[in-house]
């Protein structure tokens, strides 16, 4: 019965593609959107209309990867297949640009209208695509609230971060961002633009490195951060992926300075919930010894580090 189902479904996609209207656009607001991204889905889910947001992702009802978990479990769960969205008959879709690209593709022929949106790689690109999520619901009042309230929190994290830093100026205190299978965070990253704003120096940016790449444990026990933080793993412990964090000699460094865990779902989106992280910082940073730190000469090594794309590492 389900082959037949699905068949029937497949069927009728196939037809729809002969038939597929341009895509378009939405001059009034959308009333039955669907959300394909976690990203995307929080975002949605903070600005749309009682009734206008029909189906966010599965992955948003896990506690462990969406700061909305509960709230989502109102809607509809849908795992990116076009079969199961064409059935929704959306009036609009959203989705992240690395998301699921096949159903994306096909649900644009069939003529549903698509917003894809970039991950966020800084806080400018979290106010964008605030204003943007406004403009594409109709919702463009909520939109600029919301970062009217990102933007006083932030205000109030950096005023509070920088009178705990007054005691070491001009030097601040070294943070090394330590994930699963060895990647960091260098330059132009939303986690590098987290740990300025909690008026900590990025281990990873003081080395030059850009984007999230591997970062050989060697070389962040060389540098003697001040702070080590790592992400909360979910799923199975001792796994390959995350034996780099269960190291000894990570343990030592982590022993001998402050570490703090920054859960992955407050950064993983660029999204109001990620000031959650610069706080953590914040008060990492406030345990730290008051002594003031000298100036530090990083040790370098000859190493590729190997690329992971920041909006690859979110899906």
């Amino acid at each position: 019965m389900r082959t037949t189902v699905r068949g029937g479904v497949a069927a009728a996609l196939s037809f729809a593609l002969l038939d597929a209207p341009t895509g378009p656009v939405h001059a009034e607001p959308p009333r039955r959107v669907v959300s394909m991204n976690l990203c995307t889905d929080q975002l949605a889910m903070l600005l749309a209309a009682p009734g206008q947001l029909h189906s966010v992702s599965y992955l948003a009802s896990r506690a462990d990867t969406s700061v909305l978990a509960a709230e989502a479990r109102a809607f509809v769960p849908n795992h990116g297949l076009a079969e199961e969205i064409f059935l929704m008959q959306p009036d609009l879709i959203i989705a992240g640009t690395f998301t699921t690209r096949a159903t994306v593709e096909m649900l644009k022929r069939l003529g549903f209208p698509v917003e894809e949106f970039a991950p966020a790689n800084s806080f400018a690109d979290i106010r964008s695509n605030i204003l943007r999520m406004g403009e594409v619901l109709g919702r463009q009042a909520a939109a600029r609230a919301l970062i009217g309230g990102f933007d006083r929190e932030l205000a109030t994290l950096t005023e509070e971060a920088g009178q705990g830093q007054a005691g070491r100026k001009p030097v601040r205190p070294i943070a090394a961002l330590y994930y699963a299978n060895s990647y960091t965070s260098g330059n132009n990253t939303l986690a590098a633009e987290v740990v300025d704003h909690a008026q900590l120096d990025n281990l990873g940016s003081g080395l030059g490195l850009k984007g999230t790449v591997t970062l050989p444990l060697e070389l962040l026990v060389m540098n003697g951060p001040d702070l080590v933080v790592t992400g909360r793993r979910f799923g199975r412990e001792g796994t390959q992926a995350t034996v780099a964090l269960e190291h000894p000699a990570l343990e030592a460094v982590a022993s001998r300075t402050t570490s703090a865990v920054v859960t992955d779902k407050y950064w993983v989106c660029g999204l109001p919930f990620t000031l959650h992280a610069v706080r953590r910082l914040v008060e990492a940073a406030r345990s730290l010894d008051l002594r003031p730190i000298a100036p530090p000469a990083l040790a370098t090594t000859s190493f590729a580090p190997a690329n992971l794309d920041e909006g690859a590492r979110r899906q």
